[in-house]
């Protein structure tokens, strides 16, 4: 006989939430098991922030309901005592050095004066701080703000762990050390939501992906079954132009399948082969028969960002 399957470390069922009767979550369906990073992927305002606060207990759905753990976070303080939750901002004392700073958080927690000290001594090893624990935070660079403000949410070793953008601000360094800690917290058996703009950052660390956007989830799922289909996706092209191009450009550009790549008006691409299955070198040369200034063809395999773009595809349509 088979065992039960293990109830899930956090549910969210039909949640939807408004600010001053503006929707920010429509009818948001998700769930999350230990041991996994879930990454939440969409652009700004699309609801990632307001989905993590409903997790954490900050806010309360005005419809549906949020589950962690089987409680209500927003109700239940002990539930909300099993979350740790790290906020886009830095939320550190500046004028307390790295050990006063969690000892201040500890003692916020509610662990008892016993505890307090190996608390801290752990998260201190398990973020690597040791080499800063006497600091000031003031004379910290970013990355290790960032790493303290991850150890602060660790302290009562939570079993759901949510970070909003964890590492906005710090060079690949310190980005490379956050991810070792997340990834041995996710080995640990504690379950991680993630809300980032770095496709590289999820496809790293994530096993599942959300890609929100106006207050729904428009793709969810496990990231290897995601990507299946585009490993046998023709190539993406990217145009490398020398300036903007001209409105005659512009259309060679849009005829052969392009289509501008972010806010700077040299970067176009083609996406899933829709440059007519020509390879760099005779792409190029036809760009350049039509007047378009390429300097450059770039080619590449299909990523987590074409998956992005394709959820959001009817967004894009609509913006055209």
């Amino acid at each position: 006989m088979m065992a039960p399957a293990a109830p899930p470390l956090a549910r969210v069922e039909g949640a939807a939430l408004a600010y001053r009767g503006r929707p920010a979550l429509r009818g948001v369906e998700l769930v999350l098991s230990r041991g996994t990073t879930l990454a939440l992927l969409g652009p700004n305002g699309a609801g990632k922030t307001s989905l993590i606060r409903l997790l954490a207990g900050r806010l309360k759905p005005d419809a549906g309901s949020v589950r962690v753990l089987g409680g209500d976070p927003h109700a239940d303080r002990a539930v909300r005592e099993r979350i740790g939750f790290v906020p886009q901002e830095i939320a550190l004392y500046p004028r307390l050095t790295v050990s006063e700073n969690l000892d201040v958080f500890a003692r916020l927690a509610g662990l008892p004066r016993g505890e307090r000290r190996r608390a801290v001594e752990a998260v201190t090893g398990r973020c690597a701080l040791d080499s800063v624990r006497r600091q000031v935070v003031a004379t910290l660079s970013g990355g290790y703000q960032r790493r303290v403000n991850i150890a602060a949410s660790l302290l009562a070793a939570p079993d759901l762990i949510l970070l909003d953008e964890p590492t906005q601000g710090v060079d690949l360094e310190a980005r490379a050390a956050i991810h070792a800690v997340l990834a041995k917290l996710r080995a640990d058996g504690a379950g991680l939501v993630l809300s980032t703009h770095d496709f590289s950052e999820a496809e790293r660390l994530a096993d599942r992906v959300a890609i929100v956007a106006d207050g729904r989830i428009r793709r969810e799922g496990a990231l290897a079954e995601l990507m299946r289909p585009l490993n046998e996706a023709p190539p993406e092209h990217e145009a490398v132009l020398e300036g903007a191009p001209d409105a005659a450009a512009v259309a060679a550009l849009r005829r052969t399948g392009f289509s501008p790549h972010g806010t700077d008006p040299r970067f176009w691409r083609a996406d899933h082969g829709a440059a007519g299955g020509l390879d760099g070198a005779a792409l190029l040369a036809a760009l350049r028969a039509e007047g378009v200034p390429a300097t450059e063809i770039r080619v590449r395999r299909p990523g987590l960002e074409t998956l992005y773009r394709d959820a959001l595809a009817p967004d894009r349509g609509a913006a055209a």
